[in-house]
């Protein structure tokens, strides 16, 4: 994956996956504000097939309320998105947006300690989600 994410293989099918990370999204703070399931969606809307994708929009509520004292904007850039998919090969991978990225927009220095705990809340839930793989 890009630099602006991270991402881990799970050996389980989709839909077992997607129940291992909100458990783990959870585990870590982060409630779920939305779900998009972008293949049905392409479907409905387009008539195209594509493999199964998730959006989970992860929000953990007091490190948005930080950030929104400090950067009032800053909810134009929430919730954390976390992508449940099946790739090309057919593998189920789980990926997050890196918090520390979307904090760089703003330019807001004193925004990086939030930003360093989200990511190690997501790092940990991603590494919960791989370890029930094994």
């Amino acid at each position: 994956m890009a630099d602006f994410g991270m991402s881990v293989r799970v050996d389980a099918p989709l839909d077992q996956a997607l129940e291992r990370t909100r458990a783990a999204l959870a585990e870590q703070g982060f409630g779920i504000l939305t779900e998009i399931d972008v293949a049905a969606t392409l479907k409905a809307k387009l008539d195209v097939d594509v493999p199964p994708q998730i959006i989970l929009g992860a929000c953990n509520a007091p490190l948005a309320r930080q950030g929104l004292q400090i950067e009032p904007d800053l909810g134009l850039l929430l919730p954390c998105n976390v992508v449940v998919r099946t790739d090309d090969d057919g593998q189920t991978l789980v990926s997050a947006l890196n918090p520390e990225l979307m904090v760089s927009v703003p330019d807001r220095p004193e925004l990086e300690p939030i930003a360093a705990d989200a990511k190690t809340r997501l790092q940990n839930a991603l590494r919960t989600v791989a370890d029930q793989s094994t």
